[in-house]
């Protein structure tokens, strides 16, 4: 069977290899949220390897950074007399935490509409899974309304030419990240095209973590809430009882 195998490989030769693939970087692959953390930077760059000459048609890089995915409930608020109330709702089940995409030009240029589906690049294909709760004229709007909010708070980015490249070869670009991050994995993907369709990609892992004080209080919430909340009280009864003390004198 192996001597079989081997005459295949002769005959046939050594596989091709991929006309262009990415090597990439990262700045730094962790992110350490401490007390006077104010939010990051992470610098991500590369070149396009080839093996051939440039192939024709334009080329376009595109890098996303996503946090990681939890399920949330989008609500639309609406008013029933001098009250408002919590009216239609719509279940996400996976929506980033955190997402920015850069791109070296507009999307319309660079990705075509299959390949955006296929790999779920841009923001709105990056909330999946969605299901109506309630019945809703225009589920879109919810999709378009989570994303305005997390955009006002820097969650959700869209950098349209932030991505610089160098001789169709040489790349690079940055991603800030704002002080309010979910720590967890984040995932870097990296996304050559050409006339639109993704022909090579990378990914690398970046790690936010807290650390410090905030780690500890963030471990007894979690594993000992108990503990945390008599912790909390006590906390709560000597700085009042101190404030007291204080005041006395004066």
């Amino acid at each position: 069977m192996r001597r079989a195998a081997l005459v295949l490989i002769l005959l046939l030769g050594p596989l091709p290899a991929m006309a262009e693939e990415l090597v990439t970087g990262l700045s730094r692959n962790r992110v350490s949220i401490s007390a006077n953390f104010e939010g990051s930077e992470i610098l991500i760059f590369g070149a396009v390897k080839r093996e051939s000459p440039i192939e024709p048609g334009p080329t376009g890089i595109i890098v996303t950074v996503e946090g990681p995915k939890v399920p949330l409930t989008i609500r639309r608020k609406d008013r029933v007399g001098p009250i408002w109330i919590n009216d239609a709702a719509m279940e996400v089940d996976a929506a980033p935490s955190f997402y920015a995409v850069n791109t070296s030009g507009p999307f319309d240029e660079i990705l075509n509409h299959v390949d955006d589906l296929r790999q779920a690049i841009t923001v709105h294909r990056a909330i999946r899974a969605v299901g109506v709760v309630e019945t809703v004229p225009d589920p879109s709007a919810f999709t378009e309304a989570l994303v305005r909010i997390r955009g006002r708070a820097d969650l959700y980015q869209t950098n349209i030419g932030a991505v610089t490249v160098r001789e169709d070869t040489l790349f690079d670009t940055s991603v800030s990240l704002p002080a309010n991050l979910v720590e967890g994995i984040y995932t870097a993907r990296i996304f050559l095209t050409r006339e639109g369709t993704v022909i090579s990609s990378a990914s690398s892992a970046i790690n936010v973590q807290k650390v410090g004080l905030e780690r500890f209080l963030y471990n007894l919430a979690h594993e000992d809430p108990l503990v945390y909340g008599v912790m909390s009280l006590a906390i709560a009864i000597a700085a009042g009882w101190g404030a007291s003390a204080v005041f006395r004198y004066f």
